[in-house]
């Protein structure tokens, strides 16, 4: 990987649910300011959970971190609260949006703003969110549970955005969109990053879209990295191509088939 500025090192960790099952074993990222991440890989790979040891949410789910250390710029930051990880701009949009059903869009969008101090940045934040999310200042005063899927994963996204963030994990933000809202998605997340030059680490199963929008990928299978390189190499890759993008063979396969296919030697090295 070629080294910029990097925002977010992930260096060798392992990570234990319940004092037994060993879920991640040895994973190391690098995420350079400004770049466009992705991790990739099947239900299971491990992805979700490299994303909230890093955000430090894996204490609810009987999860730590037992080797490898998490840099934010240079700092450990593996112990850190997460409260304390959001003031230093690490900030999670988790699988499944999880927005607060019973407050509005609006008021959503504002309980991402509770680490800033000043009313008048929260107020520019706000509007510099409707000015990506149109959808949003439209639907502003509606409750969240009464908004479509897409709504609540722009609101979950600019939620993110609320806290001023030096770095978004953005997990599975396509599950359950339309095809249409997965790609309006996944375009304002690229003009995030180019505009506003918000750095983004994302966990994705739909390999095809992540590849086509990030510079970066790392492939997980099984609680390790199997493969990483840059999107545009990745996307060519003809062992990507048959067991992550469905071709392969000169026949179009599901997923699913894919999945179950037997690695070829080298990937289980």
């Amino acid at each position: 990987m070629v080294h910029k500025n990097i925002v977010l090192n992930v260096n060798g960790i392992e990570v234990i649910y319940n004092h037994v099952i060993l879920v991640l074993k040895g994973v190391s990222l690098q995420v350079p300011e400004g770049d466009i991440v992705a991790i990739l890989g099947g239900n299971g790979a491990g992805k979700t959970t490299t994303l909230r040891a890093i955000s430090n949410l894996l204490k609810g789910e009987r999860g730590q971190v037992t080797k490898g250390s998490i840099e934010l710029r240079g700092d450990r930051i593996e112990n850190l609260s997460t409260s304390e990880l959001v003031r230093r701009g690490v900030v999670q949009v988790m699988e499944g949006r999880h927005c607060f059903a019973h407050l509005t869009i609006e008021e959503n969008l504002l309980t991402g703003a509770y680490t800033r101090g000043s009313k008048a940045e929260v107020s520019v934040s706000l509007e510099k969110v409707y000015a990506y999310f149109p959808r949003l200042k439209l639907r502003r005063t509606s409750q969240a549970a009464y908004t479509s899927g897409g709504e609540q994963q722009m609101c979950a996204i600019g939620r993110a955005l609320m806290a001023s963030p030096s770095i978004v994990l953005l997990d599975e933000p396509s599950m359950g969109l339309a095809p249409q809202i997965v790609e309006e998605v996944f375009e304002i997340v690229k003009d995030l990053n180019t505009k506003e030059k918000v750095t983004f680490l994302l966990a994705e199963q739909n390999t095809n879209m992540a590849l086509r929008y990030s510079t970066y990928g790392y492939i997980m299978e099984s609680g390790r990295v199997v493969m990483d390189g840059p999107a545009a190499e990745l996307a060519t890759n003809e062992d990507v191509k048959e067991f992550y993008l469905g071709v392969g063979g000169g026949e179009r396969k599901s997923f699913r088939d894919v999945k179950s296919y037997k690695r070829r030697k080298r990937w289980l090295a």
